[in-house]
């Protein structure tokens, strides 16, 4: 049936002479969050949470939320616009974005545009006005879970239909680079790094250049024999979406470069890691996400606090009959955050140490990598 003129004047919210689209996010549990659509784009994934209080242009961009609807839990977004310089990847690849507060009127010296501008140009579903944190004691207390982003008025077969959507599990090809690329490093003899890309953020690539590593960037489906015919140093397994037990094909490769070279892994890279060595992986309940997270390093006893981004995590009762031991771990919940093989030069870790966002506590990871390289310590 037909909606009258007032029904419809219902489902909008006036804003300094402009209409807006009221809106929801539907949890596959049936819960519901309301607030204002920026876009009328509808949206299907899995909704996640983000405790950092600022980066929010980095969390975008960071191709680890691929298909991915994310909550952040800092009640105003937008506040410092959006500038090139902070894009961790070529596009967003985020299946929507779900927030407070949404600032318009960005300050910043670096500011290019606006956030909702970006939004829109990167064609990303927005919900905003809603109680986030009510959306994350939700996703805490029941775990991550599949979502919608809709309109108010959606009709209930639309809300079907778009629940009937598979979350997309291929998600690492869709992120990683179509070719190989290099960056060249201007010291002499600079080690050589083969970075296998599975989502990788540009600041893990500004962190290793920066410090004077001659940089080839691979496809994620690059064959062992191709890795090991460039006759790299070292090799870096990056950062990455999903579950590391949909790529068994990578998986496969990287057991063949075991041994063969001085190897580093990040997030994904690290859990890609583990399953080749022998060890297992699991999902988290609803994950650590966030550049708050207080992470431990028993070599030192020292507390760091991390930028985090991931949904599983390496399981470490299956490090029992393998070489391998827990060299970082969780505050929060004693989860592993690091590795290291104990006969060869292999290890890697759960958060990032390059932050963007977050604090740059854990840059030192990158130094022992270069020690690896350059002094084969």
């Amino acid at each position: 049936m037909a909606k009258s003129l007032a029904d419809m004047q219902q489902d909008c919210i006036i804003v300094n002479g402009g209409v807006l689209l009221k809106g929801k996010l539907i949890l596959e549990d049936g819960s519901v969050f309301h607030g204002t659509l920026l876009n009328n784009i509808k949206a299907t994934g899995e909704v996640v949470f983000n405790t950092g209080m600022t980066g929010y242009q980095e969390i975008l961009t960071d191709p680890s939320y691929c298909r991915q609807i994310v909550t952040l839990t800092y009640p105003m977004v937008g506040n410092y616009g959006i500038a090139e310089i902070f894009m961790q990847s070529r596009k967003s690849f985020v299946n929507g974005f779900i927030i407070g507060e949404l600032c318009e009127q960005g300050s910043n010296w670096h500011y290019e545009t606006s956030l909702s501008e970006f939004l829109t140009r990167q064609g990303i579903p927005c919900l905003y006005n809603v109680d986030t944190r009510a959306v994350t004691r939700k996703i805490r207390s029941a775990g991550t879970m599949k979502g919608i982003i809709v309109a108010e008025d959606a009709a209930q077969t639309e809300i079907d239909e778009l629940f009937a959507v598979p979350i997309k599990k291929d998600v690492v090809n869709e992120v990683t680079t179509p070719e190989i690329y290099k960056m060249e490093s201007e010291k002499k003899d600079a080690p050589e790094v083969v970075v296998m890309d599975f989502g990788i953020k540009q600041n893990i690539l500004k962190s290793m250049h920066e410090l004077g590593c001659s940089l080839t960037v691979v496809p994620a489906q690059t064959k062992a024999e191709e890795i090991l015919a460039m006759n790299p140093d070292g090799i870096f397994l990056s950062n990455g979406p999903g579950d590391p037990k949909d790529v068994p094909e990578v998986i496969a490769e990287v057991k063949k470069l075991i041994g063969k070279k001085p190897m580093f892994g990040i997030c994904l890279g690290h859990q890609l890691l583990a399953l080749a060595l022998g060890a297992d992986t699991y999902k988290l309940k609803f994950g650590h996400r966030g550049s708050n997270q207080p992470v431990k390093n028993l070599a030192t006893g020292r507390v760091h606090i991390s930028s985090q981004n991931h949904g599983f995590a390496v399981d470490e009762k299956s490090f029992e009959g393998l070489p391998l031991e827990v060299t970082h771990r969780s505050v929060n919940d004693g989860t592993v955050e690091g590795m290291r093989h104990t006969g060869l030069p292999i290890f890697s870790v759960q958060y990032h140490p390059e932050a963007s966002p977050g604090p740059d506590d854990n840059m030192y990871l990158f130094d022992q990598f270069w020690t690896m390289l350059t002094k084969g310590e």
